[in-house]
Formats: C-alpha cells, structure tokens, sequence
C-alpha cells in the first residue's frame, strides 16, 4: 500500500475504527508534535544542554505536519457536519495543534543554531 494511500485511509478512520479515529490520529499527532517542540524550544534556550534541540526540534516539525496533513485529509473526506459524529470539529481543533508544533518546532531550530563569531571577537 502506497504512503497517501495509507494516509487516505488513516485519515478516514477506515484502518482501525469508526470515523473519529482519523480526527483522534491527527489530535494525538499535533498534541505529540507540540509537546515536543516544547521541550526542544526549552533545550534550545539553555546554555548546558541535556539532549539534542535540533532532533526534538525536527521531530516537532515532523510530528506538526503529520497532524495537520492528516487533520486536513479527515476535512476533506468527512461526511456530514459536526455534531454527527464523524469526528470534523476533533480535526478543526488539530490544524491548529499541528501548525503550533510545526512553529515551535522552527523556532527551536533556528534557536539551536550554532552562532558563529567573527575573526577577532
């Protein structure tokens, strides 16, 4: 099975449920994502780190574009409104958890950036 194939069929729930799976996946991906760019935004600012910002840094982003992806196709293929049970106001809510983590995962990447100083400063 190709990679949207899986993701079509993720996002509407027909893998492992009714159709508030692919709206719970997205939920969990965007939760996951901002969690983890969170860590890595407070690695970042620390002058002794304790683990790697940039890897937390990508893997926010990463997690952050997963969620919205998955967020949007479950808008897209939703049927019905909300309120029917069909999960369309859980993947309102993880376009937002996922764009929040694809940014603070950005921001921990460029904070992580070694600075380089000038011959003679």
């Amino acid at each position: 099975m190709s990679a949207p194939a899986v993701l079509m069929a993720a996002a509407e729930g027909g893998i492992i449920g009714d159709g508030r799976t692919g709206a719970n996946l997205a939920l969990a991906a965007g939760a996951l994502g901002l969690a983890l760019g969170r860590l890595a935004t407070t690695r970042a600012g620390r002058r002794t780190s304790t683990g790697n910002p940039r890897t937390g840094g990508m893997a926010a982003v990463a997690m952050g574009a997963v969620g919205t992806v998955l967020a949007l196709l479950h808008l897209a293929t939703a049927d019905g409104g909300p309120g029917t049970g069909n999960g369309l106001v859980g993947a309102v809510v993880a376009v937002p958890l996922g764009l929040g983590a694809v940014l603070l995962g950005r921001r921990a990447l460029t904070r992580s950036t070694p600075r380089t100083t000038p011959p003679g400063g």
